[in-house]
Order: C-alpha cells, then structure tokens, then sequence
C-alpha cells in the first residue's frame, strides 16, 4: 500500500536478494499466540502505529505499509513484512530514512580520545562524500568491540562509490529497523494507567549490542 503521494517503483537492488518464499510455512509453537507487545501494536490507530515505525526506519512508505497490513500473527510476520517494505524503499524513501539517521555512537567512545576523534574525522568525511549519515547496526556487535567495528566499517566504506553504498547502506537500516522492532515488540506490553486508562508509552530508542 502507498501514501497518497505518488513515488518511483524502480526496483530496489536489495530486491535481488529476498530470501524466498515458502509455501505453507506455519509460525513455530512459541510465537503461536501473539506477544503482548504485538498486541498492543495491532490494536494501535493507525497513525498511532506509524508514529511508532517512524522511530524504527524514518520512511513515511514504510511505516504506513506495515501499519496498513495489520494485525500479525507472531513477530516473525511483523519482521517479513518489515524486510519486504524495506527491499521495496525507492530512493526517495531511502533518502528520506537516512536523513533521520545519527551515526551510533557507542556510549564508552568518549573515554577514548583518540578513537572518538579519528570516529569525528571519518564520520565528517563520510556525509561530505555521500550526503547522509553513516548507518550500521550493531545488535550483534559486543559492546567492548563496537567502537573498533564502527572505525573499521567506516574507513572500510568510504572508499565505496555511490551505488555500492546505497545498496549496503539501504541493509543496515533494515537491520536496524529488524532489531527496533523487535525491542518494540518485545519490551511494551499492554499496560494502563490506573488513573487515565491509557496505554503505557516507552521510548523504543536505538539499543545497540542487543541481539535480535
């Protein structure tokens, strides 16, 4: 599904790599009946859930398809929905995700001088030459470990030209938008508030180190 205004439908070069599709699947016992959390998100207005996938991955597209789609079964429907919608960003999708992208900074960085200045550098250099911020996903990334990573993977990219790094760049924010869903889901059950009757509401953020 599309939002109102018209975009481009040139087709994604992550769209080569969707894995494929298998007929039948069922949903494995334990996410048979749906989280919470997931219950809570199904229930949502609609633009009360767009809101919330805008703080997964910025593209208004994307989070009105998924939104629209409702209600998912389990998690793992909600995160196949999310990569389809994802190989699917045309570049104006794209382009408007990254420009709410910040690089991710892990939180000990600053206690290495030398580290988070050569971080600065590479970063600056990086949004002169591509025109946004750098963007990785670190879920998997031990936290004594995901200063150097992020070093690595951005002296490693600047040397990419524009496509490469569109396409590679157009993968970590579906990583990242993978692993801000499930935080999501995951930690916002339902909960009311005993004096309003209001839906508890909680900063999903962007928790790096956290696998998902």
């Amino acid at each position: 599904m599309h939002t109102s205004s018209p975009r481009s439908r040139r087709r994604h070069p992550l769209a080569a790599h969707r894995p494929p599709h298998v007929p039948g699947r069922l949903p494995i016992p334990a996410q048979a009946t749906p989280h919470g959390g997931l219950t809570h998100f199904n229930a949502l207005p609609q633009d009360a859930a767009e809101q919330t996938l805008l703080s997964c991955c910025g593209s208004r597209a994307w989070a009105h398809r998924l939104a629209a789609h409702r209600p998912y079964p389990d998690l793992d429907a909600l995160l196949a929905a999310a990569d389809e919608a994802a190989y699917d960003l045309s570049p104006a999708d794209m382009s408007e995700a990254l420009a709410c992208e910040d690089l991710p900074v892990p939180p000990d960085a600053a206690a290495y001088a030398a580290a988070f200045t050569a971080l600065a550098a590479a970063h600056s250099a990086y949004e002169d030459r591509f025109g946004h911020a750098f963007v990785i996903c670190l879920d998997d990334i031990a936290p004594g470990e995901a200063l150097d990573h992020l070093l690595a993977g951005l002296r490693d990219r600047l040397g990419n030209d524009r496509e490469e790094e569109r396409v590679l760049a157009a993968e970590e924010l579906r990583r990242l938008a993978r692993g801000r869903i499930t935080r999501h889901i995951r930690n916002l059950p339902p909960a009311r508030s005993e004096n309003t009757g209001e839906a508890r509401r909680e900063s999903i953020g962007n928790s790096p180190y956290v696998p998902v």
